[in-house]
């Protein structure tokens, strides 16, 4: 159940394309304003947040954010895969991208790295096969098999936060976590419920969001330390999204119909730019 970005949207990402209509700011020496053409860091894998298609481009929430947060500053986007295990040595080591998306604004993540946002909040959630009725809650998935993405960290949460003692069973990405749901290899997937409510509209019915909602994940904009000003204008951008109904009509469109509580889509309360 794939869903096509808007045609709007996607004009925004080709990056020969100029954009107007930006956000009143004055060109920075350095930083992420100094640059016309922004590299946005986003997942191939996850449906509705950020998937490849066939043609090799991109679509998603998460291409969606980049792409208006781009137009806002007067500057071209492009978007680049970026897997959970490698965002930290695309963004500081090689410095290939400038932003990253979907990226949990995490207290030891912050020592290295500088988030805007959080751009949308999300809570943990689980994502179960349609007929399982034994787990209703994360105290269910005790003992149970349950898929921890390399780099992800959304199950190291429930064992070694929750101190939930569920079984990790280690993938590369969440294509291999519903193929495995889907035989019966692990019992459960658990991350952001908008990352499973994406999962749940690919893979349609044989997949059940619970709703659980046990805990509030602050998913923001992984971006280079010491770029306030940058950090600045992307929250600027970020506000103006929510304000004139933009980002509630784009997780309608991605996420309609998976289960997941839209009913209020309000502006986050941001980091710091510190």
């Amino acid at each position: 159940m794939r869903r096509m970005i808007t045609p709007g949207l996607a004009a925004w990402l080709a990056a020969s394309t100029a954009v107007t209509g930006c956000l009143p700011y004055a060109r920075a020496q350095s930083g992420l304003l100094a640059k016309g053409t922004l590299v946005a860091g986003v997942r191939p894998d996850l449906p509705g947040i950020g998937m490849r298609k066939q043609d090799g481009t991109f679509e998603g929430l998460d291409v969606d954010v980049a792409a208006y947060v781009a137009k806002a500053l007067g500057k071209r986007v492009r978007i680049v895969p970026t897997p959970a295990a490698d965002r930290e040595r695309l963004l500081l080591k090689e410095k290939s991208v400038d932003m990253i998306l979907t990226y949990w604004v995490r207290a030891d993540w912050k020592t290295r790295i500088a988030f805007a946002g959080p751009y949308v909040p999300t809570y943990q959630d689980i994502l179960v096969r349609s007929s399982e009725q034994r787990i209703r809650n994360v105290h269910d998935l005790a003992g149970r098999p349950i898929c921890a993405v390399k780099g992800a960290g959304a199950a190291d949460l429930v064992i070694k936060g929750l101190r939930v003692p569920a079984r990790p069973v280690q993938t590369d990405g969440y294509a291999q976590c519903t193929a495995m749901l889907r035989d019966g290899r692990i019992d459960a997937i658990t991350t952001n419920d908008t990352i499973l409510a994406g999962l749940r509209n690919q893979q349609g019915a044989p997949f059940r969001l619970l709703g659980a909602r046990f805990g509030e994940q602050r998913t923001g904009i992984g971006m280079r330390p010491g770029d306030t000003d940058g950090c600045e204008a992307v929250n600027k951008a970020v506000t103006q999204m929510y304000q004139d109904g933009t980002m509630a009509k784009s997780m309608r469109h991605w996420f309609g119909g998976s289960g997941l509580d839209m009913s209020v889509v309000a502006v986050p309360q941001f980091e710091g730019c510190e």
